[in-house]
């Protein structure tokens, strides 16, 4: 999409500096290719078949506000989404443990993890940004599966990212949130073994909010890879910082 204005120039110079500051790009090479998570190793991530345009040179228009809701951090307690969405730019994503495809929460949680290594070695983007899982299945995820799940990703934030495992208390609690981000999600009997047995599916998106709390960009598989995400992320931060691009290192 086009930028409006005359600022195009100052846009374009400050994504430069951008560039020059985090080493992004150089980056990029190894870590899409040696990041997977724990849980889902031996999985190479998809090749990138377009060159995405630098940071800065387009814009990401609001898409509509964030949803809010009440969800349950690792620890059981109940907090708003919204303390999780605001602030600082945040890529969400919804998952349930139990998922298999290849291309759906596993897909999702290897790009989060090549996000993570980028964002830590990145440090223009230390404490600018925020990961949140939130779970489609909280008869099963409850936040000690959560906290199974994620590991030691929760407290590890010496690289200047925060990483938020959560779930909610029950369908009733879940449904307004999955249906005011247009999460698509089914859920199919089994039958296979002679046991009706519920199976969950959904189509894998995640998304883009920025630090007002608007999401800007979702994410399908077919359009998810680091590389994209990081330039949009720091688009995001140019937009915020305007010529004045330092600011993102402070």
């Amino acid at each position: 999409m086009a930028v409006r204005g005359g600022g195009r120039r100052a846009i374009a110079s400050a994504a430069a500096r951008v560039r020059q500051r985090t080493g992004a790009a150089a980056l990029l090479a190894w870590f899409v290719c040696a990041t997977s998570a724990s849980a889902h190793a031996g999985e190479p991530l998809p090749a990138l078949d377009f060159d995405p345009p630098p940071p800065g040179s387009y814009t990401l228009h609001r898409i509509m506000a964030a949803p809010d809701g009440a969800v349950l951090g690792i620890d059981g307690r109940s907090q708003r989404l919204s303390q999780f969405t605001r602030d600082r730019i945040t890529l969400l994503g919804f998952i349930y443990t139990t998922c298999s495809d290849p291309g759906g929460c596993p897909l999702a949680y290897r790009v989060f993890d090549a996000m993570k290594q980028a964002i830590e070695t990145t440090p223009a983007l230390h404490d600018r940004v925020r990961f949140v899982t939130l779970s489609l299945d909280p008869a099963r995820d409850t936040p000690a599966i959560m906290r199974q799940y994620a590991g030691s990703r929760p407290s590890d934030t010496s690289g200047g990212l925060r990483w938020y495992f959560l779930t909610t208390g029950s369908a009733h609690e879940l449904m307004p949130l999955v249906e005011g981000f247009g999460q698509d999600i089914r859920y199919t009997i089994d039958r296979s073994n002679g046991k009706p047995r519920w199976e969950l599916s959904h189509v894998l998106k995640l998304f883009l909010i920025d630090a007002a709390g608007f999401i800007r960009e979702i994410y399908t598989s077919a359009f998810l890879h680091p590389r994209t995400v990081l330039n949009d992320i720091e688009t995001l931060l140019i937009e915020g910082s305007g010529p004045g691009i330092e600011a993102a290192g402070r």
